[in-house]
């Protein structure tokens, strides 16, 4: 692969005597890696029932090397299933990073196309709140659709500016993610139209942009939280002098040391004007010392540890009553659905979040889970609200084997015969599954199943 020479100048500048080997690494066939959704399925247990060959990937906990070369993941009935996404292995550190614990409420800026909220919204385990901004309405799409896929219901999905967004959730987060976008050097080896687009003076013009978003996040951010900043580029003027230039700014925010690895790279304090040695507690992560591609992550604390702070419960106080045809259907439906959390909007029924401030003027993609919609006196669930679901949370199911064929023609939007699995005389919807694992709703009549799944997720031949 051809680089351009200022940007091997540069590197070789910031590498010495290390550069030969990052050279080299060009020479190396690109790692391919997926992450199994802990929120719907353990590690141990994807394991056993993983299709083809997988090997750890040693700082991930939940993250596996496959040969991209030969095997398809993503035509897997299980990639359907929302159990794992696939996520180049260094890029699935910033999201392990940042230590989310149920109940948090958690902010990723630049989500699109959601391999980080993925993950972070796994992390919630169904508690607290998510919110996922992305200021293209058309990524921001694409953002929506991976997260309903993994079965995330308490979320906000937005497409808005950061700066718009600070009044509305000034020091309300408790965690935030910031892959800030950048000059992509990192990924050079993975993707060559990065390395023919590169320009030298692509760093400067972004390191501007970076200096104001984390500075937007910081106010977003409350005390005690914890803010994590990352890039998949070289360029000090994207990794460590922002993170200068927040402390700089902000003498509350302080570094934190980020969980190790023995290919981990120290942050560069000498990159910077200040010198800061707490920089030093940063982490670079380079294709010569490990096997992914090229990463910058940095970890950061407004003022001390605190608590945190429970917000209001959104929505009405007490129980609401129901339209019939909605609690028809939860009578079905075993796990719990807070009715306090329901926000109706015309045909269209929300389990909002709990503990959400008035979000009146911001763009949204989607506000909360989409349980369904109230049509001419019956109610349709929605495709992101069987995702959320395990096979026990509903009554009537339609559980397939993986070798069955009518798993793939479900998947193609096919109606299907499955009076061999279900009663005579059985209708309604039925929640449709492979081995257990939901993968959307069917309308029953007469032992036919009319299939009901979303057109734009099927599979295609």
């Amino acid at each position: 692969m051809r680089l351009p020479e200022n940007f091997e100048k540069k590197m070789r500048d910031l590498l010495k005597e290390d550069f030969d080997d990052y050279i080299a690494c060009y020479e190396e066939p690109r790692y391919y890696g997926l992450r199994v959704n802990t929120n719907k399925i353990s590690v141990e247990e994807f394991k056993k029932i993983c299709p083809f060959e997988i090997e750890p990937i040693p700082w991930i906990e939940n993250g596996f090397y496959y040969d991209g070369e030969h095997v398809t993941p993503s035509k897997h009935p299980y990639y359907f299933a929302g159990l794992y996404y696939l996520q180049e292995p260094s890029a699935m550190t910033p999201a392990n990073r940042l230590p989310v614990e149920p109940g948090d409420k958690v902010l990723d800026v630049c989500a699109a196309p959601g391999g980080k909220a993925t993950e972070l919204g796994a992390k919630l385990q169904g508690e607290g709140v998510l919110a996922a901004n992305d200021i293209s309405n058309s990524r921001a799409k694409g953002l929506l659709k991976n997260i309903e896929v993994f079965g995330i219901g308490n979320v906000l999905v937005l497409s808005e500016e950061p700066g718009k967004m600070e009044s509305y959730f000034t020091e309300y987060f408790d965690k935030i993610l910031i892959d800030a976008p950048c000059s992509g050097e990192g990924m050079f080896r993975k993707e060559e139209a990065l390395a023919r687009d590169w320009t030298p003076e692509k760093s400067a013009e972004l390191s501007n942009i970076q200096k104001d978003l984390i500075l937007k996040a910081a106010d977003m951010l409350r005390p005690g939280g914890m803010m994590l900043y990352s890039t998949c580029t070289f360029d000090p003027k994207e990794n460590e002098q922002v993170i200068e230039h927040l402390l700089k700014t902000y003498p509350e925010f302080r570094i934190l040391k980020i969980a190790p690895y023995e290919g981990f790279v120290q942050g560069m304090p000498e990159v910077t004007e200040s010198r800061d040695p707490s920089l030093a507690d940063t982490v670079r992560i380079f294709p010569h010392k490990m096997k992914g591609e090229g990463h910058y992550l940095a970890l950061v604390q407004k003022g001390e540890p605190c608590d945190r702070v429970k917000g209001e419960l959104t929505g009405g106080k007490g129980k609401k009553k129901l339209p019939e045809e909605l609690e028809e259907f939860l009578n079905d439906v075993k796990k719990e659905i807070r009715t306090d959390l329901l926000d109706i909007h015309g045909e269209r029924v929300y389990v909002m979040p709990a503990g959400l401030p008035n979000l009146k003027g911001l763009r949204f993609l989607r506000t909360g889970l989409l349980l369904g919609e109230l049509k001419k006196k019956r109610f349709e669930p929605s495709q992101a609200f069987a995702m959320t679901l395990k096979k026990d949370d509903y009554e009537k199911i339609v559980d397939l084997p993986l070798e069955d064929d009518r798993v793939s023609r479900y998947l193609k939007g096919e109606t299907l015969d499955v009076d061999d699995l279900v009663e005579m005389k059985a209708k309604g919807w039925y929640l449709v599954c492979v081995d257990g694992y939901p993968l959307g709703w069917g309308k029953l009549a007469n032992g036919t199943l009319k299939n009901k799944y979303l057109p734009g997720w099927r599979l295609n031949s």
